[in-house]
């Protein structure tokens, strides 16, 4: 008789050992007011109507790069589109990490993903926490460059929603020139555009930018990404890519958005978005269990409770889901909220309002 078959057994011991990403659809929840994932409550206009399914996709569909490096003022020698920019975090360690030598550097609370994608490929983590306001400590990364190949920056950092300063950028650029690429994460550039650093690639041929269609552009669900770079970089990342990345409707529809009219229509959601970020902001602000709300330049803002888990419970319950970013360093007692509809945004401070009040009557003597 045959063994009982354990797949654990056969497992590298660092993948037996990970958590994984916990994004907001494995997190799940039951709701209808979706705010924990960064993504716009309304679905986008685009239709596929090419009869060519039977045919393989470009590896790099043409249309694609070529509506990119119009938009981001680039050359499309230096874009690389790809599965959303979580691969290419991912592509970036495979290509330029060595396992048990090499290391990547990035700043916590940030973005999850960078972690998962080094502890997959065994490549050691050197997590330098930000300081107090969130900005990069310049001198602690300076002491633990050694072994340093990437470091990743979020700017605007997930969660925190700040922006990272564009002077301490340059000054990371300069420690890591000749020794390490520095990757910076713009996936919410496009609610502040003129943060971007994308046209410091000719002075700076190490630096590499994150981009994605998932936030301003409403396409989550497309999972269509964009890596700039020098196209030395670009061409290492070619090698290690998967053949054919974007399925074609995928490139038809990322074609589309990206196209002058695509164009117009995100900037004119991203002036609605940030209009409706600083209602909600100001809403919050009154509310008695609301000890701070932390200024964004994103479509999500991060808000500290008197009792976020009480607050989140409740909301959940409600079908309201919020992210809890509570067990990040630094952000106790914060949740994450994303800018949803008027609609959406009338919920959450009507819930949040009525949890307020509920506490105070319960508080009363």
């Amino acid at each position: 008789m045959s063994q009982k078959f354990n797949a654990a057994q056969l497992a590298r011991n660092n993948v037996k050992q990970m958590t994984p990403y916990q994004s907001a659809r494995r997190l799940g929840g039951k709701g209808d007011v979706w705010l924990n994932a960064n993504e716009y409550p309304l679905a986008p206009d685009f239709s596929f109507n090419k009869k060519v399914l039977n045919r393989y996709p470009e590896c790099q569909p043409a249309e694609v790069i070529e509506n990119y490096a119009k938009y981001s003022r680039l050359a499309p020698e230096q874009i690389l589109v790809c599965r959303g920019a979580d691969e290419s975090i991912e592509l970036l360690i495979r290509a330029f990490c060595e396992p048990g030598k090499d290391a990547v550097m990035f700043c916590p609370p940030t973005y999850g993903m960078y972690s998962v994608s080094a502890e997959t490929y065994g490549v050691t983590q050197k997590k330098i926490p930000s300081l107090s306001n969130w900005q990069l400590d310049l001198e602690s990364i300076r002491a633990n460059l050694a072994d340093v190949k990437l470091i990743y920056v979020c700017s605007p950092n997930n969660p925190t929603g700040n922006i990272i300063d564009n002077a301490a950028l340059k000054q990371i650029l300069e420690l890591a020139a000749g020794r390490a690429l520095v990757v910076v994460d713009e996936a919410y550039i496009e609610f502040c555009p003129d943060y971007s650093v994308s046209q410091w690639m000719d002075q700076y041929p190490h630096l590499v930018i994150l981009r994605t269609l998932s936030k301003a552009f409403a396409l989550a669900g497309l999972r269509c990404g964009f890596t700039l770079a020098a196209p030395e970089i670009i061409e290492i990342l070619l090698k290690v890519i998967a053949p054919y990345p974007l399925s074609t409707p995928v490139a038809d529809i990322a074609a589309q958005a990206l196209s002058a009219e695509g164009i117009a229509l995100m900037q004119r959601r991203v002036a609605e978005i940030r209009a409706s970020r600083e209602g909600l902001s100001e809403a919050l602000r009154q509310l008695s269990v609301v000890e701070e709300v932390y200024p964004s330049e994103t479509n999500y803002i991060l808000v500290r409770f008197t009792d976020s888990k009480s607050v989140f419970r409740n909301l959940w319950e409600q079908g309201i889901i919020l992210r809890d970013q509570s067990s990040q360093a630094g952000l106790a007692g914060c949740l994450r909220i994303t800018i949803g509809s008027q609609t959406e945004n009338l919920r959450v401070i009507e819930a949040i309002s009525a949890f307020a009040e509920n506490c105070q009557i319960m508080e009363t003597p």
